[in-house]
């Protein structure tokens, strides 16, 4: 089953952010076999990160939440708030993704 997990960030914790970026990119690496989908969000004018979207492929919220656990970015305290809401695939579409 499918998971979003939503993100957002603390207020100024862009230089944490910044400092763990590597280990996160890692981490998410080594969980691909579940990954669906990542990114940052950004403000309107994509110059700031403002959070994190993740997809996930897993069992329960449980597994969602250890994932979540998990990252860099929750250890590191870059997050204020994460919610993990399950979510039903009803359109495909990757290729209007490309380019973006």
């Amino acid at each position: 089953m499918l998971w979003a997990i939503t993100c957002i960030d603390n207020p100024n914790s862009g230089a944490i952010r910044d400092k763990v970026v590597q280990p996160h990119r890692d981490y998410l690496q080594s969980q691909k076999k579940i990954l669906v989908l990542a990114g940052a969000t950004q403000n309107d004018d994509g110059s700031q990160a403002i959070g994190s979207l993740f997809v996930l492929n897993v069992g329960s919220r449980a597994e969602a939440k250890a994932f979540s656990d998990g990252d860099t970015f929750t250890k590191a305290g870059v997050f204020k708030s994460v919610t993990i809401t399950r979510m039903r695939k009803g359109q495909w579409n990757p290729e209007a993704a490309e380019g973006a």
